[in-house]
């Protein structure tokens, strides 16, 4: 640790260091004992201290990460679902059909037809769904309610905002 750096500094730099693996090597089996071992932490302490400063346990991270790719293979390159199941890390396309449809919300193969969500590119659905953990101000609750009453010029997207 630098002198300069605060304690929360360092430590978001490390969990920052662990992610940085994780994208990197997705594709790889990995577990909770390296990923500590790069950050100099027990694994129960990673394990906590990654899930406060990111929202969600490396396990999760780490499926999330696949399944982003996988999406990726599905539509753009139109790899079948055992292909890109396997390409993204996944040992079992039943666990890999699993996790794709409870992040997605819709199975692989619904996805790779096209029945998929609007196609948004990941990286604004991972920015807008991704805990803020840096400092940054808290989204109120109603973010993300739907325009109530119609004709009081709240309605518009630009009242919304403004309202915030």
């Amino acid at each position: 640790m630098s002198p300069s750096s605060s304690p929360a500094a360092e430590r978001n730099r490390r969990m920052l260091r662990a992610r940085d693996e994780m994208d990197r090597l997705y594709r790889q089996e990995l577990d909770v004992r390296r990923l500590a071992a790069l950050v100099g932490m027990s694994q129960a302490h990673f394990i906590r201290t990654f899930k406060e400063v990111f929202g969600e346990t490396p396990h999760r991270y780490l499926q999330r990460r696949r399944v982003e790719r996988a999406m990726y293979l599905l539509r753009e390159q139109g790899r079948s679902v055992t292909d890109a199941c396997f390409d993204v890390g996944f040992n079992s396309l039943g666990t890999f059909s699993r996790t794709f449809k409870e992040v997605v919300g819709v199975s692989p193969a619904a996805y790779r037809l096209g029945k998929g969500p609007a196609p948004v590119p990941t990286c604004f659905i991972s920015t807008w769904t991704r805990p803020s953990s840096f400092g940054e101000a808290p989204r109120s609750e109603n973010a993300y309610a739907a325009p109530t009453a119609a004709g009081d010029g709240s309605a518009s997207p630009e009242a919304t905002e403004a309202k915030r």
